[in-house]
C-alpha cells in the first residue's frame, strides 16, 4: 500500500482545482474594481507574474523555444488568453455587470469550441443545434431577467465579455492548433511578455488612478498567485495534454460555482431565473460537448 500519493494521482484532481482557482477571477476583479481601473490593475498583474515566471525559468534553467514562429504563436495566445480575455472581463465587471453573470457569458466557450470544430468536419448534429440553442436560451433568460429588473447589465458591459468569449475561445483553439509542447513556465514568461506591452497603452490612457489600500494588494496577489501562476498554468497544461473541446467543457462548472461565490462573498441574489438560467447552459453545454467526437481525442 502507498503511504502517500504521486504525483502522477494528484493530476486526476487538476481539472477540479482549475475550476474552482479560475472560478475566483470574477470574484476578484468585482473585489478590486472600486480601487484600481481595469487596465492599470491588469498590467500590474502581467508585470509581476512575468517576473515570476521569468525567475521561476531562470532558477529551474528552463530552455526557451528556440523556433522564433512558436515565440510568435505563444504570444498570441497570451494576447487572446490573457489581455483580450481578462480585458473583456475586467472591463465588463467595470461597467457594471456582476460576476455570475460574467461567469455565465463567458461559460459559453464549450458551446463555441464544439460548434466550431464541428463546422471544421462539415457536420453539426440535431443533438448539437440542440445544445447550442439551449445554451443560449439560459444566458438570453438570465440577461433578460435582469434588464428587467435594472440589475448588473448594460450594452457595453455585455460587448464587452463577449470579446472575452470570443478571445478564450480563439486562444484554446489557436494554442491547441499551432503551439508545438513547450515548458509551461517559459510559455508563460512569452505570454504574459506579449500581454504587457499590449496592455500597456490602454492603462497609460485609464484617467482613474489606483488606490493603494490594503485591499488591492490582496486581490493584486491572489491574481499573480492563485490565478496567473495556478490557474492560467493549469490551464495550458490541460490544453497541452487533452482536446480543446474536453478542456473547454470544464468551463461549464465555473458560472454556477462563481454564483455561489459572489452570493456568499458580494450578496449577489441567487434566484429561481439564475438556476433556470444556469440549469438551461449546463445542459446545453453537456448536449454540445457529448456529440461532439473531438471530445473524446487527445491532441
Amino acid at each position: 500500500m502507498k503511504s502517500r500519493l504521486a504525483l502522477s494521482d494528484w493530476a486526476v484532481f487538476m481539472p477540479l482545482i482549475f475550476v474552482f482557482l479560475w472560478s475566483t477571477g470574477f470574484i476578484v476583479a468585482r473585489y478590486a474594481m472600486p480601487l484600481a481601473p481595469p487596465f492599470k490593475f491588469l498590467e500590474m498583474r502581467y508585470l509581476f507574474s512575468l517576473a515570476c515566471f521569468a525567475a521561476w525559468v531562470l532558477w529551474a534553467k528552463v530552455a526557451y523555444p528556440r523556433e522564433p514562429m512558436q515565440w510568435v504563436h505563444i504570444g498570441v495566445t497570451g494576447l487572446l488568453m490573457q489581455s483580450g480575455y481578462l480585458g473583456g472581463v475586467w472591463f465588463g465587471i467595470k461597467s457594471g455587470m456582476g460576476s455570475g453573470l460574467t461567469a455565465l457569458i463567458v461559460g459559453l466557450q464549450p458551446i463555441l469550441t464544439a460548434v466550431w470544430l464541428s463546422i471544421r468536419r462539415h457536420q453539426i448534429s440535431v443533438r448539437e443545434w440542440m445544445g447550442l440553442t439551449l445554451g443560449l436560451l439560459g444566458v438570453i433568460f438570465v440577461i433578460y431577467y435582469k434588464l428587467e429588473a435594472s440589475l448588473e447589465v448594460s450594452v457595453l458591459g455585455v460587448s464587452a465579455e463577449l470579446v472575452a468569449l470570443l478571445s478564450i475561445t480563439a486562444g484554446t483553439l489557436y494554442q491547441k492548433a499551432l503551439v508545438k509542447s513547450c515548458d509551461v513556465r517559459a510559455a508563460g514568461a512569452i505570454q504574459l511578455l506579449a500581454s504587457a506591452l499590449v496592455t500597456l497603452p490602454f492603462a497609460f490612457f485609464e484617467v482613474e488612478s489606483i488606490q493603494w489600500e490594503p485591499q488591492f494588494f490582496y486581490a493584486l496577489a491572489w491574481s499573480v498567485i492563485g490565478l496567473t501562476l495556478g490557474a492560467g498554468s493549469l490551464l495550458y497544461l490541460l490544453i497541452q495534454k487533452g482536446a480543446a473541446s474536453g478542456v473547454s467543457s470544464l468551463m461549464y462548472l465555473v458560472p454556477p460555482c462563481t454564483a455561489l461565490l459572489a452570493w456568499v462573498l458580494f450578496d449577489e441574489g441567487i434566484t429561481l431565473f439564475t438556476f433556470v438560467g444556469l440549469g438551461l447552459t449546463a445542459v446545453g453545454v453537456w448536449l454540445v460537448v457529448r456529440a461532439t467526437p473531438s471530445l473524446q481525442q487527445k491532441g
